[in-house]
């Protein structure tokens, strides 16, 4: 591509079409997460190089007409695991079906809302240098607890690594050091930022020549923290991108991460339910300052909250997995505990969720929940 083009780009969902559109989490709990993420890319812009800034205007991104719908699911603990894995140690998933700019799910009545459509994974190739930084500092992660499930981090993995057309020793050396496209990193990956919609603007570190812009991973909606893990609304689809450059960006400036505009598009909602949590975790043990601890008693302080309602707490997870939740990190400096606030919308719900003093009405049918597979 050349500087001022735009272009399409065909993504599959991450996990190439694996977990399907039934009533089974089989597949979740059986995926081999050694194969994800599937990306499409690389494109190489002329005239790129390092030191450079690639900027990527998202100017529209959509679902594939032949698949209107997309999954969101719990992996197993002994597979993936995820932020509330001690809580929900089994395979589950649920079915959202796309209307339009809306969602609603089978598996999860009474809510429905607006998607912000965006690219859970989006970033430029890495230099050898940057590889290897990212290799090494992992690795030595994983040592100081290697039999901890979930693993702290995924390690080059050569027998699922993807090599394009590389054969013989290019092929082996890529296997053997390919970095696992799970983590977010200096260039970017798998960020999972919902604001990354139609119109956004990225601006990306610039690393090898022609930089090597990947996306895929497309979500049509998601809570801020993707905290479900296996994904918000998961969905096949295409982006709609244009590329420019600032010559010499990242030493201009002095860009360490990517940057972006957030898209103008957002879902109008303005009423929010607002719960907190502080680093003090669900056994009553004190974290200093810990925002990821306060964050999950946040979500476990909504998750119990809409189970008054009729929602099992499977059901209250995947809301909050897949919904518009905004998540902001309220208080960092008062020790020892930090504060962290979940914001959850009150008008995607076919109901009265506000506190009262007629206290909680139970709304949801009995027998409806989110399909569960115990580990084999």
């Amino acid at each position: 591509m050349n500087p001022g083009d735009d272009f399409v780009l065909e993504t599959y969902d991450w996990t190439g079409g694996y977990i399907k559109n039934n009533d089974s989490a089989d597949d979740v709990r059986d995926i081999d997460l050694s194969t994800v993420h599937f990306l499409s890319g690389p494109v190489g812009v002329k005239g790129a190089q390092p030191g450079d800034l690639l900027v990527v205007e998202l100017l529209d991104i959509g679902a594939k007409q032949d698949s209107l719908w997309g999954f969101n699911g719990f992996f197993s603990k002994k597979n993936g695991g995820g932020f509330l894995t001690e809580h929900f140690p089994f395979a589950q998933k649920s079915i959202w079906d796309i209307s339009g700019m809306f969602t609603h799910s089978r598996h999860v009545p009474g809510v429905k809302f607006a998607g912000l459509i965006h690219p859970g994974l989006i970033g430029c190739l890495p230099d050898p240098k940057l590889l290897e930084t990212w290799n090494t500092r992992e690795v030595d992660f994983i040592a100081t607890q290697p039999d901890r499930v979930p693993p702290l981090a995924n390690a080059p993995f050569a027998s699922t690594a993807h090599a394009g057309k590389a054969k013989g020793d290019l092929k082996t050396k890529i296997q053997s050091e390919g970095a696992r496209t799970v983590p977010p990193r200096e260039h970017g990956g798998n960020c999972d930022i919902k604001d990354l919609s139609r119109g956004s603007k990225i601006f990306f570190p610039v690393y090898v020549d022609g930089g090597g812009l990947s996306v895929g991973d497309l979500h049509f909606s998601q809570g801020d923290g993707e905290i479900t893990f296996c994904g918000a609304i998961e969905m096949a689809g295409w982006v709609h991108m244009k590329v420019t450059l600032i010559k010499g960006g990242v030493a201009k400036y002095g860009i360490r991460n990517p940057i972006f505009k957030p898209s103008p598009i957002t879902p109008s909602y303005n009423d929010y339910l607002i719960f907190e949590g502080i680093s003090v975790d669900e056994y009553g043990k004190q974290h200093y300052l810990d925002v990821h601890v306060a964050y999950r008693q946040a979500c476990l302080n909504a998750i119990e909250y809409l189970t008054k309602f009729g929602y099992t707490k499977a059901q209250a997870y995947s809301i909050l997995g897949t919904a518009p939740v905004q998540g902001h990190i309220s208080g960092v400096v008062d020790i020892p505990n930090a504060c962290a606030t979940l914001w959850l919308p009150t008008q995607i719900f076919d109901f009265d969720i506000n506190p009262s003093d007629a206290g909680p009405v139970k709304h949801m049918k009995p027998g409806v929940d989110l399909p569960l597979s115990p580990d084999k």
